[in-house]
């Protein structure tokens, strides 16, 4: 006899494991199936997130950032050191063995919230009165049947037509993040989070990077001030960006002992170039994942992009089928997929379950850091609505200065009237840790003044922040 579970989750990344344990809590009978494996054969929870995505290239970059501190910083602080080398292998070896803490980490969640984790693929198999069927394919495969189901398959990076991912010398995340030795030089198509982390990586660890990008604007989706204090400081750290870029045919050919990447384009003025490149990262954005999910046998909707098809609430066109993450609409982030997974367990349980879209952060991880909230400067005035605009420079911050990093500012937006902040940009350091303060402040609708008025500790990096809600209001005390 089929097991039989209150809710089934298909993937456990971000979304899934998460809406799992909320299930959990609140005394469902709750089963998760994910196929990611490690090395070994063996489980690996977590999604593109923990396996191929946010912890692996944090990781990463740390290390690329202690590197480069240890080469062009320690003796600003009287350390002198020679000789430094680097070892490669060790350092992905580091970024494997987080990755691992990880998948062990959420294997421990479940076991402790009580969640029955399959190994294998999950898709559905029919529906009738007594639930969903699925099937788990995998080394134990089984079936099993849900009274509700969560899908949560995330998504998959998204590949050039014509010149399809082979890890080797065309690289997805994936293929980025297992890199065995520094190129000389590297090639990024696409000027995303992702093209710009692993860009940042391997340029502090020593590649010539080029960074070819076919929208004319830089990081377009960022205010516009904010990214061109950024492109200020990624060209004076000699990553090289060229926007307006037209790719062409992209080829894999030996040369001597070494392969090379070649890749025709055509610049903003027309002018055709040839890129060589050792590596060639295609970072131009990610598809939602439904592969092997067999949607047709209970009528699951997709979108033409291959989305389930969601309402705001994260209910797709089946009653009892849900799904969060990157397989639906809106931003690809791990904690949107996160606040969607809980929303998700607790509409389930018969509670309010809510997820504030507005409120949602965004971060790129590169030096400086970019991270913002709300609505951009652009945004505000193509909408019509009156805002008031204020910024400090981490220049002129002591907290900046005494770590030795003050490039960037923070920028706060305000409602021209009521003073209720609309948006927060940082470019500089620690912006992923100092736009927390912001979400919050916007999530209780704060007005520039009420954050202007707060007590910051000093010397903090924060107080740029308090700084920039005074200049709102044109009275900032130390710029």
């Amino acid at each position: 006899m089929n097991k039989t579970f209150d809710v089934v989750v298909i993937g456990a990344g971000p979304g899934g494991y998460i809406a799992a344990i909320r299930a959990a809590q609140l005394g469902m009978n709750v089963a998760c199936i994910d196929e990611w494996k490690n090395a070994a054969g063996g489980p690996a929870p977590g999604g593109t997130c923990t396996n191929v995505g946010c912890i692996p290239s944090k990781a990463l970059l740390q290390s690329s950032e202690h590197f480069e501190q240890a080469n062009h910083h320690f003796a600003d602080h009287g350390i002198d050191i020679k000789g430094i080398s680097l070892d490669v292998e060790r350092m992905v070896g580091r970024k494997d063995a987080v990755v691992k803490q990880n998948n062990e980490g959420i294997l421990y969640l479940f076991k402790k919230n009580k969640v029955t984790f399959m190994h294998g693929r999950g898709s559905f198999v029919s529906s009738g009165p007594e639930g969903f069927g699925i099937q788990v394919s995998g080394a134990n495969s089984e079936q099993i049947t849900a009274k509700q189901v969560v899908v949560a398959t995330g998504s998959n990076a998204r590949a050039l037509a014509s010149a399809p991912f082979d890890e080797e010398h065309i690289l997805s995340n994936d293929g980025a993040l297992r890199i065995g030795a520094v190129p000389k030089r590297l090639g990024l198509i696409g000027s995303g989070v992702i093209g710009l982390e692993m860009g940042s990586v391997w340029r502090r660890l020593g590649a010539e990077v080029t960074v070819l990008e076919g929208l004319p604007t830089f990081l377009g989706a960022v205010d516009e001030q904010i990214a061109k204090e950024a492109k200020k400081a990624f060209d004076k750290q000699g990553l090289k960006i060229e926007l307006g870029v037209q790719v062409g045919e992209i080829q894999v050919a030996k040369k001597g002992k070494h392969t090379e990447v070649h890749v025709a384009y055509k610049n903003a003025k027309g002018e055709s170039f040839a890129l060589e490149v050792d590596k060639l990262i295609v970072s131009i954005g990610r598809v939602p994942n439904t592969v092997g999910l067999n949607p047709e046998a209970v009528g699951l909707k997709l979108d033409e992009r291959g989305a389930v098809v969601v309402d705001e609430e994260c209910r797709t066109s089946v009653p009892g089928i849900w799904a969060v993450g990157d397989v639906v609409r809106g931003p690809m982030l791990a904690h949107k997929a996160e606040e969607e997974g809980v929303a998700v367990a607790e509409r389930m349980a018969g509670q309010h379950g809510h997820v504030n879209f507005n409120t949602i952060p965004w971060v790129i991880y590169t030096s400086p850091e970019i991270a913002w909230v709300g609505q951009t400067e652009q945004q505000l005035k193509a909408s019509g609505r009156a805002y008031k605009a204020g910024t400090f420079p981490f220049l002129a911050n002591g907290r900046a200065r005494a770590l030795g990093d003050t490039t960037g500012m923070v920028k706060m937006l305000a409602d021209a009237v009521t003073d209720e902040i609309l948006g927060v940009h940082i470019v500089g350091p620690m912006a992923s840790e100092l736009i927390a303060e912001c979400v919050m402040a916007m999530e209780f609708r704060a007005s520039s003044e009420d954050i202007a008025r707060i007590c910051h500790a000093h010397p903090s990096l924060s107080e740029s922040t308090k700084e920039a809600a005074l200049a709102v209001d044109k009275r900032t005390l130390n710029f």
